[in-house]
């Protein structure tokens, strides 16, 4: 693993990717917009990360009012026939190259495996990390708890 994990208060770094259509995303454009919750996985297609998105296309009121886009070091092209075998209608952002310097940034980069480890971080509408989780490559992690800091954020819905 490269890099430092951003805390909670700390500001979230910024970058830009494409998304599975070849669509930039730059995450400061959200600023004063919305908030972000930001998924990396490890792989395309592998049991665990098909499964938790999944589980998130399937509910989509767990990240409701939010920005949600999965990061990996995946192609483009790779992710664009994934998003449609597995009817992914949220972005899927390329970390493919350079590689993996997105999930480097943020800490969850596992140079051994070429991968991003199951990082996610919600980023509020000031740019800042207000809750965070890094598991391990085979350790699902439960949507629901993203959901509740995205819920802590917006008390007024609750």
């Amino acid at each position: 693993m490269t890099g430092v994990v951003p805390r909670v208060g700390d500001q979230a770094p910024d970058f830009t990717a494409r998304n599975q259509h070849g669509e930039q995303f730059r995450l400061s454009e959200y600023r004063g917009r919305r908030d972000v919750v930001l998924v990396f996985y490890p792989y395309a297609f592998s049991r665990v990360c098909t499964s938790e998105l999944g589980a998130l296309r399937d509910r989509p009121e767990l990240l409701a009012g939010a920005e949600f886009v999965g990061i990996s070091c995946d192609p483009m092209f790779t992710l664009r026939a994934y998003a449609e075998a597995e009817r992914l209608e949220f972005g899927l952002l390329s970390d493919f190259w350079p590689h993996g310097a997105i999930a480097a940034e943020y800490g969850v980069f596992d140079a051994d495996r070429g991968c991003a480890l199951r990082g996610t971080f919600v980023v509020d509408q000031t740019g800042l990390v207000r809750w965070s989780v890094v598991n391990e490559i085979g350790e699902a992690r439960d949507p629901a708890e993203y959901a509740e800091a995205l819920a802590s954020l917006r008390p007024d819905l609750g």
